[in-house]
């Protein structure tokens, strides 16, 4: 038991201070030229294809979404007679 919690111990002194890190491209300064250049697209728009997608789809679910609350407005507005 007493050698589980060293070898624990061991382990998780050695993921803490571990000191070898991967050293990741700061792509900050390439973003902001992209974001600021003006040519004509919508900032919302300028991260490419993904972003266009996810315009795309929340503009669809955005005008089903309403005109289901109408239907159900109208639905209840006017009940079917028994």
């Amino acid at each position: 038991m007493f050698r589980h919690i060293l070898a624990f111990q061991h382990v998780s002194r050695r993921t803490v201070a571990s000191t070898a890190r991967r050293q990741v491209d700061n792509k900050v300064p390439q973003n902001q030229k992209k974001f600021q250049e003006d040519n004509g697209v919508p900032v919302h728009l300028k991260g490419g294809t993904a972003d266009a997608l996810l315009y795309r789809t929340t503009m669809v679910l955005t005008v089903m979404g309403v005109g289901y609350v109408v239907y159900e407005l109208v639905k209840a507005a006017f009940p079917k007679k028994k």
